[in-house]
């Protein structure tokens, strides 16, 4: 999802922000970490939760979790990979007394296969669905890759998102309660209608202040903030919650998009809607390093769900950042870093077992794990979960994709968590990894 660089005036600046942070640049287009001695350092998220004015989530709200929906916290949550949040709080308080809220989250097709690093909030929200069993909206914004990329078609971007679509079924999402919708096909009725809405409540200088738009940027980027803000609003989707305008979002999405929610949680005050809660990850990092963050559009920094197993293998090997001593006598005396190597960084957010993860993190900074030894476990972990992805992508057809985005199907707005017999089952799995993915 695209996202403004600021809340509005009365904030701190995403320039103010990233200075504080040691020049690292934290904005919805670049993600860099801060230079020193010349080479890029990892991001420092305790900096962005200071300046962004977000909220760490603690141990103590984990154990909430986990006490309400009786399963264990996800893997992403017990390691520290979703740190912060606007309002998490609120949304358990619903969960405690019965009340319905919605997942919503998004994805900017900008190429025919997603990464790794975009499965990170469909592997998160598939776990939310689980344990809370709410109604799932995904925004796929062909528009905005549209007017942000001068070369790309709209008829490129739109066969973009429904090929990305398929990559998302493949997670599997409960097809009752979720709903998948491209904006140039789907935008218009109430939806359009909260749109305006909100585009009205958001001046030319706002939304300058917000984005950095220049005068040579087209009217449409200005536009889009609007669109994409949108789908907080329950009344967007009447085929899900009818006219109901009290039931809150959960957002769960990357810290660099929590600007831009900033400005959204203002207007649907103005709007008496109520605001949406956010929950933020860290960056899945590129194979170059920790200091910045995979993107589909730069082949040699991504790993792909389409690549085979010879390729996910040359790129790990070949390309992932090493936090490992010189030469192999050095990392045996010294050990390796295993907070900047890429592929331990890989195994936190897709190995599902902790001993054998805490196992990996003090070997290799005791150096009796080598750097090559790290990197194959890495390989071996990702290619079996892309592959599994493949597979399950292999059975997503025509019918089964219009099952998911298809506007006049009703779908299911209740709060139905799975059944207490499945509990050790597909919650189960969903805890501890990908869910019906799990590596060990």
């Amino acid at each position: 999802m695209a996202s403004p660089q600021q809340q509005h005036s009365t904030g701190p600046t995403d320039a103010d922000a990233a200075a504080a942070a040691h020049d690292q640049v934290v904005t919805p287009w670049d993600v860099k970490g801060a230079e020193v001695d010349g080479k890029l350092v990892a991001i420092d998220y305790d900096r962005l939760i200071e300046n962004f004015g977000t909220r760490r989530i603690d141990a103590a709200t984990i154990e909430r979790l986990e006490r309400l929906t009786g399963q264990r916290a996800h893997p992403f949550l017990r390691r520290g990979l979703f740190f912060s949040h606007r309002d998490l709080g609120m949304i358990l308080d619903r969960f405690e007394k019965g009340k319905p809220f919605f997942l919503y989250t998004g994805r900017g097709p900008s190429s025919g296969s997603m990464h790794t690093g975009h499965m990170i909030p469909f592997i998160f929200c598939k776990y939310l669905q689980d344990v809370f069993g709410a109604a799932l909206v995904i925004q796929l914004t062909d528009d905005e890759k549209f007017l942000f990329k001068q070369d790309l078609k709209a008829e490129e971007a739109n066969k973009f998102a429904y090929e990305n679509a398929k990559d998302i079924i493949a997670f599997g999402f409960d097809p009752e309660r979720t709903f998948i919708f491209s904006n140039f096909d789907y935008v218009g009725g109430a939806f359009y209608r909260n749109v305006q809405k909100i585009a009205k409540c958001i001046t030319l200088n706002q939304a300058r202040a917000a984005f950095g738009f220049v005068d040579t940027d087209n009217i449409g980027k200005i536009h889009f903030c609007s669109v994409q803000a949108a789908p907080c609003l329950s009344s967007s989707f009447p085929q899900i919650f009818g006219t109901k305008t009290d039931v809150p979002c959960l957002i769960p999405c990357a810290i660099d998009q929590d600007p831009y929610f900033r400005i959204t949680r203002d207007v649907t005050l103005r709007l008496k809607h109520p605001k949406p809660a956010v929950i933020h990850s860290k960056f899945f990092p590129a194979l170059q390093g920790s200091g910045t963050k995979m993107s589909a559009s730069k082949a040699e920094t991504s790993i792909y769900m389409t690549d085979a197993p010879s390729q996910i293998k040359n790129k790990i090997k070949r390309y992932a950042f090493s936090g490992g001593g010189d030469t192999a006598a050095l990392h045996a005396q010294n050990g390796g870093n295993p907070d900047v190597d890429v592929a331990y960084q890989y195994l936190t957010f897709f190995l599902d077992d902790d001993d054998e993860l805490q196992r990996l993190h003090d070997g290799y900074r005791a150096g009796t794990i080598s750097t090559k030894e790290m990197k194959e476990r890495c390989v071996e972990v990702v290619t079996q979960m892309v592959a599994k992805i493949q597979e399950a992508r292999k059975k997503v057809t025509d019918d089964v994709l219009k099952r998911f985005t298809d506007p006049t199907i009703q779908r299911r707005s209740d709060m139905h968590p799975i059944a207490a017999d499945a509990a050790k089952g597909a919650a189960a799995a969903a805890a501890d990894g990908v869910a019906g993915l799990s590596v060990s």
